[in-house]
């Protein structure tokens, strides 16, 4: 590292690019000024939200997709699972395609989304081709992956690596901030999923074609140094005559594969757990469990992601002035683990308003960002403690790591929370039903699926009728057969009595010789029925046959059971295939109503334990404790600098 200057400057190698031979040959023959390294760190940041916006618009756009290709929700998530496959792939080939360029990767892999978000997906009529472009996608986005932290590594030294890894971890973060906000505001005008995607293609080319003309590199000589700060400048640029690039790019995959390495990786993604579970189901969740529609549901992620940027942002900028990392990690996951442990209480509480859930997940977000931004940065700090060379294998490291963990994590989450499965698959339309035929639906609940089958068969059967009046009703199973067989047998003349006044037919009961009642119920009857009034006499006198004690049960029940029939009469109105569906899966989707919370609740715990794995592996990474330490470090690198630079000068 410390050799003497005796091979060609890199200017020679290779020439500052121009506008045209820039869109292949990126590579900067010195380190940049301020202005410009901060425009290229600004590009890298822009291009990867404009990414990660296109990846997580299928998580946005999910309860569309489901309804519209018919998906289950296994399928569905096994779309996540796939591409994170595929992603994890990418990730490590990336490590291996270094040499072509890392901001080729970028620049040209983020056209190559931005173009397929525009015209493919859209143009996906089923499922399989749908998950084809997805794949696709998710293949770019696990090169880019590795490819665009790598570049913020080459740009930023140590003492603001902080800084410049919080600009970067916006990425996936602004990314899923973009694509709650654009949901929220339009998903009510457009529910079509097609006009999201063309909506993120046009914005995302749009950038992308900015960063394919405007992203550059270090060349190796240069990059493959660690510069601790900006003080390093001259240092670096000396040493890079006479680097010997080929040695420092040997055997870097073994010397990633350390605990300090490939151990932190794994305890960076399984912390991530939460996140991702947010990212791809929090409006399955939010649905299911709390009846939010998919707008409100996206505002709500708003919330979580405006919290994350904040404190990426803000994390980077302190942790860089105190110097150290360590104790920011271990502060954010202590504040994550608490977040979201009061979150999963409020899983069994169906009646858990918005801004509940907004205060709970922002304090989580925060946790989040502060220990993630300055993980990244002790990361990258981490492996240029084994070879600063080796940084994009080490990102290729973490970036396969973690996009494996996705991977099963997602699996995960299949096995343990199944009953969303049965919400997605057959809620949605139970819900449109049980909306239009409420009250006929509680009819049928409270009936009884076997008594209303047997009534079906025959409308006739006594038995069945009792039994679906007894439970309508609340009255004695006696009083009610006593009334069906009394309408059974004297349906004429007990619809004559109906016809005549209550007082007036008392009357009549109690005094026969009553000549004003029977006049005013004759006049009753033949108005009721149309009739002269000697066939009204006719069926006032043919209604005496009813006996009188059965008729004064009936008249204590009959109201009732009028009201009751005509709810087993509504029932009727429902067509036969909705019918169908209740009897099919109304018992399933109850059932997984309620054991959705459980289940839920099983799974937050498992992200909150996977949390506070994460903790461990922050000891064995690069860094100090103390910002006393860090800061004298600083300055003993500072002396070290200067009278190698007077060494080198003379």
């Amino acid at each position: 590292m410390s050799s003497t200057p005796t091979a060609a400057p890199p200017a020679a190698e290779f020439p500052p690019p121009t506008l045209v031979t820039g869109l292949w040959q990126r590579k900067l023959p010195h380190y940049p000024e301020t202005p410009a390294r901060s425009w290229y760190l600004f590009l890298v940041v822009t291009v990867s939200v404009a990414l990660y916006y296109q990846l997580f618009v299928s998580g946005a756009v999910g309860n569309q997709l489901i309804a519209d290709f018919h998906l289950t929700f296994r399928y569905f998530v096994g779309i996540f699972i796939i591409g994170a496959a595929f992603g994890a792939v990418a990730s490590v080939v990336t490590g291996v395609l270094d040499r072509w360029g890392r901001a080729n990767i970028v620049a040209y892999g983020t056209v190559l989304t931005s173009l397929l978000t525009l015209f493919a997906q859209p143009q996906c009529t089923n499922k399989e081709s749908f998950l084809a472009v997805y794949c696709i996608i998710s293949i770019v986005e696990g090169a880019v992956l590795v490819a665009t932290p790598a570049l913020v590594r080459d740009f930023s030294p140590q003492l603001d690596r902080a800084s410049a890894m919080g600009f970067w971890t916006l990425g996936p973060v602004l990314g899923a901030l973009v694509t709650t906000e654009i949901s929220t505001h339009t998903l009510d005008a457009h529910p079509d999923w097609q006009y999201h995607y063309r909506l993120a293609g046009v914005i995302c080319l749009a950038i992308s074609l900015i960063g394919l003309v405007g992203l550059r590199e270090l060349s190796p000589r240069l990059r493959d140094q660690i510069m601790v700060s900006l003080r390093d400048k001259a240092l670096i640029e000396a040493r890079a005559r006479g680097l010997d690039v080929d040695a420092l790019e040997r055997n870097q995959w073994k010397q990633m594969m350390h605990l300090d390495v490939v151990g932190s990786a794994l305890g960076i993604s399984i912390f991530l757990a939460f996140f991702y579970t947010i990212v791809s189901f929090l409006p399955v969740y939010m649905a299911t469990n709390f009846g939010f529609t998919a707008a409100q549901a996206n505002a709500l992620g708003n919330w979580y992601w405006i919290a994350t940027a904040f404190a990426l942002v803000t994390t980077g900028i302190v942790s860089d002035k105190m110097k150290v990392r360590k104790p920011f990690m271990i502060f954010g996951a202590i504040i994550s683990i608490i977040g979201t442990f009061v979150f999963l209480g409020y899983t069994d509480r169906p009646g858990t308003d918005y801004y509940t859930f907004a205060a709970v997940m922002s304090f989580t977000a925060v946790g989040t960002g502060i220990a993630y931004s300055t993980w990244m940065a002790s990361f990258t700090e981490t492996v240029e403690k084994r070879n600063p060379a080796a940084t994009a294998v080490g990102l290729a490291v973490w970036g396969g790591v973690l996009r494996t963990v996705v991977t099963f994590v997602l699996l995960g989450l299949l096995f343990v929370v199944t009953a969303a499965g049965t919400l997605v698959n057959y809620g949605p339309r139970l819900q449109t039903i049980n909306a239009k035929y409420h009250d006929e639906i509680t009819t049928i609940q409270t009936v009884g699926a076997d008594t209303l089958t047997a009534l079906g068969k025959d409308p006739n059967d006594v038995s069945a009728q009792v039994a679906a009046l007894v439970k309508l009703t609340g009255d004695a199973p006696a009083d009610i057969k006593t009334t069906v067989e009394l309408n059974a047998k004297y349906p004429q003349e007990l619809a004559t009595l109906q016809a005549i006044d209550q007082k007036v037919l008392i009357k009549l009961l109690t005094n026969p010789a009553d000549t004003a009642a029977q006049a005013t119920a004759v006049g009753q009857v033949a108005q009721k029925f149309s009739i002269p009034p000697d066939q009204a006499v006719a069926r006032i006198a043919a209604a005496g046959k009813v006996p009188v004690d059965q008729l004064a049960v009936a008249s204590q029940t009959g109201p009732a059971l009028t009201a009751a029939s005509a709810k087993l009469e509504a029932v009727s109105a429902i067509p036969a295939d909705d019918l169908a569906y209740l009897s099919d899966h109304g018992k399933e989707v109850q059932q997984a109503q309620a054991d959705s919370p459980k289940q839920w609740k099983r799974w937050w715990w498992i992200c909150l334990i996977a949390q506070i794995c994460f903790i461990p592996f922050v000891f064995i990474m690069a860094g100090h404790w103390s910002p006393k330490k860090a800061a004298e470090e600083a300055a003993e690198h500072d002396a070290a600098v200067q009278r190698e630079l007077a060494s080198l000068s003379q």
